[in-house]
């Protein structure tokens, strides 16, 4: 997909910020980039904590990363200005969605990736919730990779009955992606399945590996105050 050189560097420097304050705020950790694909399109499927979920992941991509936003996110002005410079499509929830279908496709079949949430909206206890078929139609259609992800500690950060965001440890792990061959084999019922079983595998992986983080911090904060 076709950028304006003012739009790159605008994504890059927004980028750079991300990096920086994931690291120092939420001292972010990212593993399994080898599952991106390094070129075509590819639909990334995660588990929803926070708000922050887009930019997380986004940090673990080295390619550019669209994401499906609800519609009234679009309705402030400045936000419109910023999420759409970000590549953000919009879908509306209460409607058809047929406009967010139709342009998720287009960017898929332009070699982009992007970003869905299959659960429908954010956790409201950090735990992965039955997924939503709304996927399939665009998985079936798009092929491409389907890559699943997941995340732990941003609900921690800012869970959704939170007005700001707050200290947190976040660790984001990519999984396997199921190939087009396997989708086009697969019943709507048995890809939600696939795909809630390898986000869940992901999120136990990554809630290890943040606890296990959390802990040595605590333990290294434990020694310092009592030397």
């Amino acid at each position: 997909m076709a950028r304006s050189l003012p739009n790159r560097m605008w994504h890059e420097f927004l980028k750079f910020v991300a990096r920086v304050t994931g690291v120092a705020v939420f001292q972010i950790r990212c593993r399994g980039r080898q599952f991106l694909p390094p070129s075509g399109g590819g639909l990334v499927l995660s588990n929803h904590q926070s708000n922050l979920d887009p930019v997380f992941i986004g940090l673990g991509c080295k390619r550019r990363l669209n994401y499906v936003a609800r519609q009234t996110l679009f309705g402030f002005a400045p936000l419109r200005w910023l999420i759409n410079s970000l590549d953000a499509i919009p879908i509306d929830r209460e409607g058809s969605g047929f406009g967010g279908l139709k342009e998720t496709l287009k960017r898929l079949k332009l070699g982009e990736l992007v970003l869905l949430f299959p659960e429908g909206t954010r956790t409201p206890d950090g735990e992965v919730h039955a997924m939503k078929p709304g996927f399939c139609a665009i998985a079936k259609r798009s092929g491409v990779p389907l890559i699943p992800v997941a995340l732990d500690g941003p609900f921690q950060a800012w869970p959704r009955n939170r007005t700001i965001p707050r200290r947190a440890v976040v660790h984001v792990e990519f999984g396997e992606p199921i190939m087009p061959a396997q989708v086009e084999q697969m019943s709507d019922d048995d890809l939600v399945g696939e795909v809630e079983r390898r986000i869940r595998v992901c999120h136990e992986r990554t809630r290890r590996s943040r606890q296990l983080a959390t802990g040595n911090s605590s333990l290294g904060q434990f020694r310092r105050q009592a030397t």
